[in-house]
């Protein structure tokens, strides 16, 4: 009996926790549309001929799902002045065919291909980065995944804010773009709801300290101040140091209001658990105290775990009440977040997003078993406290992903 009450402490506990975060996503999602209408008005004010040209620099990383379609997407940029800058570590891979058969169809946008070779660095995706920027035109860079699709709109929504020098860095949230599949949408809507909200919590509560990878846009100078993408080399999430970095120069870094569609390819249970696995872990060591309390956001967990306390102390009703409630933040999350932020779609299923709390929730316990040492794509790697990434002795230097 001792054990029940201990496991009801512990599920309304997590109740409580959970619905103070349901509450602050509300309000970050809040100030999002707040700051999204400043952005808007600031960026119909801008005449063209004050638009900056800028570079965009896109990695490729083969035949990925919806490659054409990603990569044409910012080639039909409603923008004056810009180009495209790719990169692979080898000239046979296989993403610069459809690279370069889009860039005759285009010839308008200027566009350069670098061929970087075997990255010597532990993070392949930060030397691209470096060799993409020794070949950029224009002070305002603007990095990007390829595996992302972005509306015509997108350099027009997210230069205006770098205009301001006071602004060193600019970011963007997404939604999740299932290619197919069960659980590739399940790990979708993690990027539509789960990641942006706490994304825009994180903005509410300090403003943003970090990046997203799918799309950061920085100013040059800022990026010098720093020390160039050389910084980033041995971390594996380059993304929230260089906007780490950027923010401790005195820089402010933006959210800006454009939603970016990040695709997601056919992915089995498996794939799924060992790519979430890896972040999950990469977070733990390097992100301690934040990863730890991240535990306290879930619902659905506690939410079963109260209804079996709750059954074992013989109140049914009462822990189906505290199912409900789970259930039900869990919905209230999904549509404020996925719907009222990313306009995702599958947000709006009442299924979707309490499942793929509990998915999360496992993945966070799993990121606990075991030491620092992770495998990505194939290439093994230990983890330090700092978040840097260390090659494995013995292991030869390959390409990695995003």
């Amino acid at each position: 009996m001792l054990v029940a009450y201990i496991l009801l402490a512990v599920a309304l506990a997590g109740t409580l926790s959970s619905w103070t975060f349901l509450v602050l996503a509300v309000a970050g999602a809040a100030k999002f549309h707040r700051d999204a209408k400043t952005q808007r008005r600031q960026a119909q004010s801008i005449p063209d001929a004050s638009l900056p040209a800028v570079s965009l620099l896109k990695p490729v990383h083969g035949a990925e799902s919806r490659l054409r379609e990603n990569i044409e997407s910012f080639f039909r940029l409603d923008y004056p002045m810009y180009e495209i800058i790719f990169a692979a570590d080898l000239e046979d891979n296989a993403g610069l065919a459809v690279v370069r058969e889009i860039c005759t169809r285009y010839p308008h946008v200027p566009t350069h291909i670098v061929i970087t070779g075997q990255p010597p660095w532990p993070n392949p995706p930060a030397y691209a980065f470096f060799r993409m920027a020794e070949h950029a035109e224009n002070e305002i860079l603007v990095t990007s995944d390829s595996d992302v699709f972005v509306a015509p709109s997108y350099l027009r929504d997210v230069v205006p804010p770098m205009l301001d020098p006071k602004n060193g860095m600019l970011t963007c949230v997404y939604r999740g773009k299932n290619a197919g599949g069960f659980w590739s949408g399940v790990h979708a809507i993690g990027m539509s709801v789960e990641m942006t909200a706490g994304v825009v919590t994180a903005n509410l509560l300090e403003g943003m300290k970090f990046g997203l990878g799918p799309t950061i846009v920085v100013r040059r100078d800022a990026l010098d101040k720093i020390g160039g993408f050389a910084v980033i080399a041995d971390y594996f999430a380059n993304d929230f140091v260089i906007g780490n970095l950027i923010e401790k120069n005195d820089y402010n870094i933006v959210l800006s209001r454009h939603i970016i569609d990040h695709v997601v390819s056919p992915l089995t249970f498996r794939r799924v658990w060992q790519h979430e696995a890896r972040w999950a872990k990469s977070t733990r060591w390097s992100r301690p105290w934040g990863h730890l309390f991240s535990g306290l956001i879930y619902a659905m967990p506690y939410g079963i775990l109260g209804f079996a306390a709750a059954l074992l102390l013989g109140q049914l009703w009462f822990g189906i009440a505290l199912l409900a409630l789970a259930f039900a933040n869990r919905i209230i999350e999904s549509w404020v977040i996925g719907w009222g932020i990313t306009r995702d779609q599958a947000a709006r299923s009442l299924w979707r997003y309490p499942l793929r709390d509990l998915l999360g929730f496992f993945v966070w316990c799993a990121s606990y078993i075991g030491g620092p040492r992770t495998i990505w794509r194939n290439v093994p790697y230990d983890l330090t406290s700092d978040g840097r990434i260390a090659l494995r002795d013995g292991q030869p230097q390959g390409q990695a992903p995003k």
